[in-house]
């Protein structure tokens, strides 16, 4: 196929496993449409994403290579990119800058400190399992828990007052949302990044504590540099988004894999198989992220037959990576959760590894076994096909999980 073929993704994100096989079957990278019409390539098999995330020739950094980067501003359509593509952290910059703000971002978000939360993981766990068990006989287990507990370690990490929490809140799932590329909806965006995390570090700023908003503020490396105002903008943005809806939909979709594959569930309960894996297994076949906008090409890049060239957009396919058959073998499609999946790319991989990946382990290890043994006879209160995806290419979960905790 030419680029003159390029496949519209699903806005919606309704089908991801069935669009990425479909994809896959034209080749190792396919020239695709993502909303709004903006023109990338989608790299549809395990190997081609991996090498293509460690080759030095792609670029995070739009401003320097992505040869549309002029016409965004302009575009009707293609203002909702601006949320991935248009700020200055981690997720949008290219080598020495990448490195630059890695170092002085990722000493915040140590083992160690990862650690000294596992109390806090446990007790806010405790008092979610508390509230279900004087729910109803029917509640939505996303709302009441996969959802409250992220939220609130996050802010708690963070410093982020009470008044400012369902904001948060409302500003992640508007970057998320990729169903409406409109204009309007870019703009809120845009306008919710300033207002909501300037008044947090307008806060932090006014009253400093023992928090990770004030340390971004005053962090400082060996040679005196430190994070810009506007770096420290849209590194908020990134790890406290990172931190929070990627870990809801990673514990919901375990819940809802475990909940429809009940042998598996037994076999769990019985120690054959760890939580561990079943974690790995969540996030390699059912990722919290599926496709991340967005990496560029610096040169001419050649994958298999196909010329990707410099300045195009490539779009960062975890599913369609995740689900390949040629590395997981025919079954890839399924949840196995005694796979031994743990080399999946959900957490990216080298030096654009994930620098929150051990919190979000460690509140879903604490929150999946916790959840199953308060509630032993936890089950879905609809069917699965009830059950509907968020309105994402982006994000891969549920946007309810109706369950019945008591069977």
């Amino acid at each position: 196929m030419t680029v003159t073929d390029r496949i519209a993704i699903d806005p919606l994100g309704s089908d991801i496993p069935g669009e990425s096989a479909r994809l896959r079957a034209l080749g190792p990278i396919v020239p695709v449409e993502l909303p709004g019409g903006i023109p990338a390539w989608a790299p549809t098999t395990y190997d081609t994403l991996r090498e293509l995330i460690l080759d030095p020739r792609v670029s995070k950094d739009p401003r320097q290579h992505w040869r549309l980067w002029p016409e965004v501003p302009e575009h009707p359509s293609w203002g909702w990119i601006l949320g991935w593509v248009g700020v200055v952290n981690m997720l949008s910059t290219y080598a020495g800058d990448h490195a630059r703000l890695r170092k002085l971002v990722a000493p915040s978000f140590t083992q160690r400190r990862t650690e000294v939360m596992r109390p806090r993981v446990e007790a806010i766990t405790a008092e979610l399992l508390d509230a279900l068990d004087g729910a109803g006989d029917a509640v939505d287990l996303k709302a009441e828990f996969a959802h409250p507990l992220p939220m609130r370690m996050i802010c708690e990490l963070f410093g982020v007052p009470d008044e400012l929490r369902e904001d948060t809140a409302t500003l992640i799932a508007a970057i998320m949302d990729t169903s409406d590329p409109t204009p309007e909806h870019a703009a809120f965006v845009q306008r919710q990044i300033g207002s909501v995390l300037g008044a947090l570090v307008a806060h932090r700023r006014e009253h400093p504590g023992d928090d990770l908003t004030t340390e971004l503020i005053r962090v400082r490396d060996e040679d005196g540099d430190r994070l810009s105002d506007e770096e420290l903008l849209y590194t908020l943005l990134l790890v406290i988004g990172a931190g929070f809806e990627t870990t809801v939909n990673l514990i919901g979709n375990a819940v809802v894999a475990l909940l429809t594959h009940p042998e598996q569930l037994a076999a769990v309960r019985a120690g054959e198989i760890g939580w561990d894996a079943v974690i790995d297994e969540t996030l390699r076949a059912h990722p919290s992220i599926a496709s991340l906008p967005l990496r560029f090409a610096v040169t001419d890049l050649k994958v298999g037959d196909v010329t990707v060239p410099a300045g195009d957009a490539i779009i960062t396919t975890y599913a369609a990576a995740n689900l390949d058959p040629a590395h997981y073998g025919p079954d890839a499609s399924g949840f196995d959760a005694a796979r031994g999946a743990d080399d999946h790319l959900s957490f990216g991989i080298g030096v654009h590894r994930c620098i929150g990946a051990p919190l979000a382990r460690l509140e879903a290890l604490t929150a999946l076994p916790a959840l199953f043994d308060r509630f032993p006879g936890l089950r879905l209160a609809v069917g699965e096909e009830e059950l509907r995806q968020v309105p994402s290419f982006i994000a891969f979960g549920w946007q309810e999980i109706p369950v019945r905790p008591r069977g």
